[in-house]
C-alpha cells in the first residue's frame, strides 16, 4: 500500500489501488470502514459501524460485518481477538508485531515483535500442524489507569498492584502469577 505521510497515514487512491489490487472493488462502504480503521485502529465492529455511518448515513449492519470479513481475508485488515474482548480490527498487517492491553479499560496498543530469544513462537510439537502465525499478547494496566489509580511504575517494568489487604505490593510481571 502506498503510503502518504505518516500522521495522515494511507490516502483515499492508496486505498482504492490496495482494493483494486487485492480484487476487491473500491465501494464506498470498504473506503469508509478503511478510513474508520485509519482513525481508530483496534477498533470493534461497532465503533466501525458508528464511523461508516456518520461518513455515509444508513448502512446496515450486515455490510459492515461483510466488508470486514472480506478485508480480513483479502489481507488488507487483520483481526484480533483479546481474550475478554470483541474481535477489533486494525489496517498494520504483514508484520509479525504484538500487541499491549490493559487489564482495567480494554485498551490496546501495537508492540513490535520481541527481540532477542523468542522461546514461546517456536513450540516443540506441531501435532502435525502446518504454523503460520503465533500471537502474543502482553497484559497489563495502561498509563491512564495507572494515573486514575495512583500507581506508579518502579524501576522500570516493575508495576504496584493493590494486594488483597490493601496494601500496596510490588509486582514483577517477568515473575510467574500475580501478587
Amino acid at each position: 500500500m502506498t503510503r502518504v505521510a505518516r500522521s495522515e497515514g494511507p490516502s483515499r487512491e492508496a486505498f482504492v489501488e490496495a482494493l483494486r489490487g487485492a480484487g476487491l472493488r473500491a465501494t464506498a462502504v470498504r473506503l469508509a470502514v478503511l478510513g474508520a480503521l485509519l482513525h481508530r485502529p483496534h477498533a470493534g465492529t461497532e465503533t466501525v459501524l458508528r464511523c461508516v455511518r456518520a461518513e455515509l448515513g444508513t448502512v446496515s449492519t450486515q455490510a459492515v460485518y461483510n466488508v470486514l470479513a472480506a478485508l480480513v481475508q483479502a489481507g488488507l485488515v487483520r483481526r484480533i481477538e483479546p481474550a475478554g474482548s470483541v474481535a477489533l480490527y486494525e489496517l498494520r498487517v504483514g508484520d509479525n508485531h504484538h500487541h499491549v492491553v490493559c487489564r482495567r479499560c480494554g485498551a490496546v496498543v501495537d508492540v513490535d515483535c520481541a527481540v532477542g530469544r523468542r522461546p514461546c513462537l517456536t513450540p516443540l510439537e506441531t501435532h502435525g500442524y502446518l504454523l503460520d502465525e503465533a500471537e502474543v499478547t502482553y497484559w497489563g494496566i495502561c498509563p491512564s489507569c495507572q494515573a486514575a489509580s495512583g500507581l506508579v511504575p518502579l524501576r522500570g517494568t516493575k508495576v504496584p498492584i493493590p494486594g488483597r489487604t490493601g496494601r500496596k505490593v510490588e509486582w514483577d510481571p517477568s515473575e510467574r502469577g500475580r501478587p
